[in-house]
């Protein structure tokens, strides 16, 4: 059965589809509540949720917004299924959300931030350009600033974030992140899975990472 995706506005999320959220990531570690959920909806303009035979597979809470001037896609709280679909899923729901920024930018770079606590998750950039942060780089003074307009966004105070590592510190509440864990652990980069070795996930560290969707890509998308 085909993955449907659809990007709609937080407001029209009912309580229903926010239980099936809660629901379809009940036991991940990064388990959202419907308490979370509900304010991540009142947090983020819109929603991309891919469904399967009318039962949700994936979701994203995000926005398409300028940050300084320069167009971003922007996600919060995000889970994917943890069944054989899930890299098929992921890519429709990345793929949607370009493609509406594509639509909202056109002929710009965009710029997509998001957090995780899984190397997995790195797989929602396959398409991106310039990663941050990568493996043997190190990230130039504009990338850090970007880092910290990012830990910004996601009301992260300067006090717990690392602008060299990338790394947030938590306070032990819940990491809003997306929640992807590869169905090929084996073939996840050993140097990028190291990124993620000085996180404390009791504590809900999380890695903020961002990429660049280039204009001649995104206009394939439309």
């Amino acid at each position: 059965m085909a993955i449907e995706v659809d990007t709609k506005d937080c407001s029209s999320l009912s309580d229903a589809d926010l239980t099936e959220m809660a629901d379809l990531c009940a036991e991940s570690s990064n388990a959202f509540e419907i308490g979370l959920l509900s304010k991540q909806a009142e947090a983020w303009v819109l929603c991309t949720v891919a469904s399967e035979g009318g039962k949700i597979r994936g979701f994203s809470f995000c926005t398409l917004e300028r940050i300084g001037g320069t167009p971003s896609v922007v996600t919060g709280a995000g889970h994917i299924c943890r069944n054989t679909k899930r890299d098929t899923v992921l890519r429709a729901i990345i793929t949607d959300q370009l493609r509406r920024a594509v639509l909202a930018f056109p002929d710009e770079d965009v710029l997509v931030g998001a957090q995780f606590n899984d190397a997995g998750a790195f797989e929602a950039y396959k398409s991106l350009s310039d990663i941050v942060p990568r493996p043997d780089h190190k990230a130039s003074g504009e990338e850090r600033a970007w880092g910290r307009r990012l830990a910004k966004r996601f009301g992260i105070g300067a006090s717990v974030y690392d602008d060299r590592s990338f790394v947030a510190r938590g306070n032990g509440n819940q990491p809003v992140v997306l929640d992807h864990v590869s169905a090929k652990q084996e073939k996840v980069s050993p140097a990028v899975a190291a990124q993620f070795d000085s996180l404390n996930l009791a504590k809900g560290d999380t890695l903020i990472a961002f990429g660049w969707a280039m204009a001649e890509d995104l206009e394939k998308l439309l």
